[in-house]
């Protein structure tokens, strides 16, 4: 049965795949392009990685997905001719793939037990993560402990973004007190009360994630996203200025770098108490203690930032929308 559900799921991903290769509606390339991101969550879930489809289906179809949305709204619906080259791009994925099928020669067999991947420090982390980290759930205790300097470059990565945007498209005060960012459901009575509905749970829901990502799927990076998500649900169906009256965006951007600081501030803690950046065991004298106290705040600090800098991003491309809507009105 798991073969056949494999086989299935892979023959939709190249159908995806080969769609979004013809297709010329800049539309229907987002939208299948969330859909291969919930069929690649599928396969993770097939392949026992509940975190990585967690976030593949959070950030993949879900908050990518409407960001690309609100770009077009701004860019338009249809390639520009004069811009688009296919034989370019053509040559680029054959040259890529070809690269890619020639560098799989040289790997192991796929599930081979003597594959380097299982004998180098997947065995430690299996076998020892409990005595050390003790927490159930294993990936969190690679992603937050064991590789935590990694997921820190990580969240500094994120909030470069969020500096990026912003230095491309923050407009001026002026400018934001002219534009009018559409709201574009509002006028849909069902999606608001449903919205409104809605909102509170999905909040809640983030939070459990964000605090039960020890003992299940989940963690700061899925919990920044599904926070995140609510808030620009609420964007959509009561637009950005009634959203902005809710959040400060001036206060939301503080706390994009907050999260950072978190996350770095625990390092500079566990070196004042004598050990290395982000060794958790020297915050406090018991040694599993020190882990969870780390694992927590650093994760905090990631869900702050991850949270903070979808907000920011979205709520920077819309009020531009509105303004690009305003001088073509």
């Amino acid at each position: 049965m798991e073969i056949t559900i494999n086989v299935i799921l892979l023959a939709l991903l190249t159908l995806t795949a080969l769609s979004l290769a013809f297709t010329k509606d800049l539309f229907a390339s987002v939208m299948l392009m969330g859909v291969y991101s919930l069929l690649s969550a599928s396969f993770f879930v097939l392949m026992d990685a509940v975190d990585v489809a967690f976030t593949e289906a959070a950030v993949g179809a879900g908050i990518s997905t409407i960001l690309m949305l609100t770009v077009l709204a701004m860019a338009g619906r249809f390639e520009n001719r004069a811009l688009h080259h296919p034989r370019i791009a053509l040559f680029v994925v054959i040259g890529t793939g070809i690269m890619l099928v020639f560098g799989t020669f040289d790997m192991p067999a796929f599930g081979d037990v003597n594959a380097p991947v299982q004998t180098h420090v997947a065995p430690h982390y299996i076998q020892q993560s409990g005595a050390e980290i003790d927490i159930p759930n294993i990936v969190t205790s690679v992603l937050a402990s064991y590789r935590g300097f990694d997921t820190f470059g990580e969240v500094v990565v994120v909030f470069t973004a969020v500096i990026g945007v912003l230095a491309l498209l923050e407009m001026k005060s002026e400018e934001v007190q002219n534009s009018v960012a559409p709201a574009p459901m509002y006028q849909h009575k069902i999606l608001r009360i449903v919205g409104k509905i809605l909102i509170p749970p999905i909040m809640l829901f983030a939070l459990y994630v964000q605090f039960h990502g020890e003992y299940g799927p989940g963690g700061g990076f899925q919990a920044g996203v599904i926070f995140s998500a609510a808030i620009i649900l609420h964007a959509i169906l009561f637009g950005v200025e009634t959203t902005a009256k809710a959040i400060s965006l001036p206060f939301v951007k503080v706390l994009a770098a907050l999260g950072v600081l978190i996350y770095g501030s625990v390092g500079i803690v566990a070196m004042l108490n004598g050990g290395r950046f982000l060794e958790y065991n020297a915050l406090v004298e018991n040694d599993i203690t020190g882990q969870h106290v780390g694992i927590i705040v650093i994760e905090l600090g990631v869900g702050i930032t991850v949270a903070t800098a979808m907000m920011v991003i979205f709520l920077t491309f819309a009020r531009r929308v509105g303004k690009t809507n305003g001088e073509n009105a």
